[in-house]
């Protein structure tokens, strides 16, 4: 039977949950609860945390522990506040009882897939208000994302909360392929997959770091982590993450979407 097994991210101590397939990881300040994995050790990019958030142990992860994991098993993210879920009754779910509903093993129809991400979020229609206070320079470029929704979409949302003109100078730092490609999806879609949560095989994984380290790396040249400020900005490696993860995956494997939930009071 094939196995399972949850690395979640977390910089609080989870006291709600305990099962066997859940390691949890820290990247928090001060000393991590005993038996959580540290990702300040061996290669890392802790001193990063700020603006790489979770990515930081993802980062340690690959350096570190990847190449001993057994191939044939899925490794899955989360993180303190976020789950993989059964069901599709969300609202039922809370930290009291969310071990109930948690995934524990691989759904049958996995095997026909090479990766599981969370069901998509939808970033269009925001109020018009919003539109003119946060995104007022896609405005004035082109006055037609107020009433338009096709206009209303991933590159427009980006811009308006992580920095205007961000995105696409990051995607410039593509390679020419998925640069093109990677511009299409942002200026196609208003829906992705969120969080940096993802579950997949470890070869699977290899690839995904490889090429989003790689490029983060090259982003690194053009932000300087100085001039980051502000919760929507500060995290800014993390928000590019997340937006190239869905076009990634989605271009290069075959990929399930899964139910997930956010907890609420944590």
């Amino acid at each position: 039977m094939e196995k399972i097994k949850f690395y979640c991210v977390t910089n609080k101590k989870v006291e709600f949950l305990n099962t066997q397939n859940f390691k949890f990881c820290w990247v928090g300040d001060g000393t991590p609860p005993e038996n959580y994995l540290r990702c300040d050790e061996g290669d890392n990019i802790f001193h990063k945390e700020k603006f790489y958030s979770e990515l930081t142990f993802h980062y340690w992860y690959w350096k570190n522990l990847l190449d001993s994991e057994n191939t044939n098993q899925w490794v899955g993210f989360c993180q303190k506040r976020r789950y993989w879920v059964k069901t599709e009754e969300i609202k039922r779910i809370n930290k009291d009882n969310l071990d109930e509903f948690l995934i524990k093993s691989p759904e049958q129809d996995w095997k026909d897939y090479d990766a599981i991400l969370c069901n998509p979020i939808e970033v269009h229609s925001p109020k018009k208000i919003k539109i003119l206070k946060r995104g007022w320079k896609n405005f004035l470029k082109n006055p037609s994302i107020l009433y338009n929704k096709k206009k209303q979409n991933l590159l427009l949302h980006f811009d308006m909360h992580h920095g205007y003109g961000n995105l696409i100078k990051a995607i410039d730092k593509l390679d020419e392929v998925n640069k093109i490609d990677f511009k299409n999806f942002i200026t196609q879609n208003n829906s992705f997959n969120p969080h940096i949560m993802f579950i997949a095989k470890p070869h699977v994984i290899k690839l995904w770091f490889e090429n989003l380290f790689s490029w983060l790396q090259k982003c690194e040249d053009i932000f300087d982590f100085e001039k980051l400020h502000g919760y929507d900005t500060e995290r800014l490696f993390a928000y590019l993450s997340e937006r190239y993860l869905s076009y990634w995956f989605n271009k290069n494997f075959k990929c399930k979407e899964q139910n997930w939930v956010q907890l609420t009071n944590f």
